[in-house]
């Protein structure tokens, strides 16, 4: 091309431009991340306002408690929005959906590196549920012992949710508030079930409980942030037998309180009494790599009147928007994120603190990640009302 336009070079084309204003300075800014582009189109977005004089940006929600308003990647959405993924269902014929169980496998597979445990399922339907059936395998994996004790300090919320799993079957429900939560457990006791940060974001030193709990011959079941996971001592390290989560942090918005995502953990001693779908990775006759549905007997599909849980849909959607997140961010990505929530969740804290009348956590000074307690001089309606409105 350059010789049919009688030229020797690509910048011969640009002889008419000056030279002074071929490269000029642009004077850019610095490179911004994904996040900080969005948070400044934001800000740009929320000079529009949607009525007399009513500010366009959206309010951030900082209640916490089981939900959490992280950043989200735009892959996420981007991915687990393709037709190929959008259905809320496990296969039962896993041979004709190796795109769907392969995507379940690599969820289960970050998980456990993240978790520190052997197995983990395709997912339960959200933090609360999972809590429950961990319960209930607990039981019945500790024959002729009928009570499961939960921690004081554990999500209320999910609390009621196991009374009305447990009680029914007549499973005994005690709540420990004593520090002593191994003292809380006896011959009878089937599960000590522990949140770790607990439901006020405190972060408690476990080690040494699981042998405690073992000693009593009961199962140690701890209940996980999975943000947190990247920057303490991982459930598995800590001796759990059973570990749960509430999925939401990890690339699923709040969404008005759902759909979650429920994860559940094990070790492998303990995995055929695990409820919930598990994809596992073989080979066919030819030799070719392939998914299924392993240790299918355990579902209610197959066996009813003996199945380990009555889940008969996961939140398999929810789950592939968690491993979407976990590859996006990555391990070292990861952890920016559980350090930006605690140095964060302490420049909010120390600053609050110094309000006239407002106090964190009431003068304890147990250790806190991503949430504290805010005491203040309005009632928690008024305040909030106020805020929103400003």
């Amino acid at each position: 091309m350059l010789d049919a336009l009688g030229i020797q070079k690509i910048d011969d084309l640009f002889t008419d431009v000056p030279e002074a204003n071929r490269f000029p300075d642009l004077n850019l800014p610095p490179a911004m991340s994904e996040m900080e582009v969005l948070r400044e189109i934001d800000e740009l977005a929320g000079r529009n306002t949607t009525g007399p004089g009513i500010p366009g940006r959206r309010p951030l929600s900082f209640a916490g408690a089981g939900a959490y308003q992280h950043f989200i990647p735009s892959v996420v959405s981007y991915l687990a929005g393709r037709g190929e993924f959008t259905t809320a269902y496990t296969p039962y014929q896993a041979e004709a959906s190796q795109g769907t169980l392969q995507a379940m496998f690599e969820y289960q597979s970050m998980l456990c590196d993240l978790l520190d445990m052997d197995a983990v399922n395709a997912s339960h339907y959200d933090g609360a549920t999972a809590v429950a059936e961990a319960a209930i395998m607990a039981v019945r994996a500790t024959r002729g012992r009928d009570k499961v004790v939960f921690s004081g300090a554990l999500h209320p919320e999910y609390i009621e949710v196991a009374k009305s799993y447990l009680q029914p079957q007549g499973i005994t429900v005690e709540i420990a508030d004593s520090p002593d939560l191994p003292g809380a457990a006896d011959q009878s006791t089937a599960a000590l079930i522990v949140q770790n940060p607990d439901f006020l974001g405190r972060i408690h030193d476990l080690s040494g409980l699981a042998d405690q709990v073992h000693n009593r011959g009961a199962l140690l079941v701890l209940h996980v942030d999975p943000i947190a996971t990247a920057l303490f001592k991982s459930p598995g390290s800590l001796g759990a037998d059973i570990v749960t989560g509430e999925g939401q942090p990890l690339g699923i918005p709040v969404s008005f309180g759902g759909p979650y995502l429920g994860i559940f953990a094990t070790r492998a001693s303990l995995v055929r009494k695990m409820p919930g779908r598990l994809v596992g990775r073989t080979t066919d006759t030819d030799g070719r790599r392939g998914f299924v549905l392993t240790l299918n007997t355990r579902e209610q599909h197959i066996r009813r009147e003996k199945a380990t849980s009555n889940i008969c849909t996961n939140q398999g959607l929810m789950a592939l928007r968690a491993a979407i997140y976990l590859a996006s961010m990555g391990p070292i990505g990861l952890r920016e994120v559980a350090e930006r929530c605690y140095h964060n969740a302490h420049y909010a804290a120390d600053r609050l603190a110094e309000i006239s009348g407002c106090s964190v956590n009431a003068g304890d000074t147990t250790p806190y990640f991503k949430e504290f307690v805010l005491t203040t001089p309005l009632p928690a309606d008024t305040l909030i009302s106020q805020v929103v409105s400003q």
